[in-house]
């Protein structure tokens, strides 16, 4: 895995990967967003045919992200799974017996929603609306902030990403982090899932995510 670039918010350490996720040191957690779980399998269930091997990547990712930092906690924003339970999601059982130690909060999204007992069943905490930790707030979508608030809130549900242009009107597009004064809009973890576009604002920070590397867009 690629080395992880520092970023200090309120005197608290976090650290950006070029996997879609956050680690915050001080509290030993790892923040991820928009996984869509099980969202390949929605769609090859639906005669869409989406290769298997993009949710085992996804998974893979996820595993590589918790064995580097192994965090105490895992925080999703969100969108943990994609829709009803299929059989790709007995896989994740799998991934999630093997990390049972570690407590996983799900700050429920609007595509979470599997029964109550399923979450029971894998060893994770539903939390409704925002969830708070220590002087941060999560939250699934940016739109549920309250107005003219002076916390910090992590967030995701946009997919937010940046349009990079270069010579003779090439331009391409990157998964990126977005950050405000007072909130972070993470990327989509899951590389299945479409993007929206976000544009570089005054003291607004944007780091994207070109291939294995983390690139702070200035301008």
């Amino acid at each position: 895995m690629t080395a992880p670039t520092p970023l200090k918010i309120r005197e608290q350490m976090f650290w950006l990967t070029t996997e879609r996720g956050i680690y915050w040191e001080n509290e030993s957690v790892l923040i991820l967003a928009d996984l869509h779980f099980g969202k390949t399998g929605h769609f090859r269930k639906n005669g869409i045919s989406v290769p298997h091997a993009v949710y085992k990547e996804d998974l893979q990712r996820m595993v590589e992200l918790i064995s580097h930092f192994n965090p105490k906690k895992i925080i999703a924003v969100g969108d943990l799974f994609h829709s009803a339970d299929n059989l790709e999601l007995s896989l994740f059982s799998k991934i999630r017996a093997d990390f049972a130690s570690i407590e996983l909060i799900l700050v429920k999204g609007n595509h979470d929603v599997l029964a109550d007992n399923w979450y029971e069943k894998n060893n994770i905490r539903l939390a409704y609306g925002i969830y708070s930790l220590s002087d941060f707030n999560f939250v699934h979508d940016p739109a549920e902030i309250p107005a003219n608030h002076s916390s910090f809130y992590f967030s995701g549900h946009l997919h937010p990403a940046i349009t990079i242009s270069g010579i003779g009107k090439q331009s391409l597009r990157f998964p990126c982090y977005y950050f405000t004064e007072h909130e972070a809009i993470l990327p989509a973890f899951s590389k299945f899932s479409g993007t929206a576009k976000v544009t570089k604002k005054k003291n607004n920070r944007i780091f994207a995510i070109v291939e294995h590397s983390l690139i702070e867009i200035n301008n």
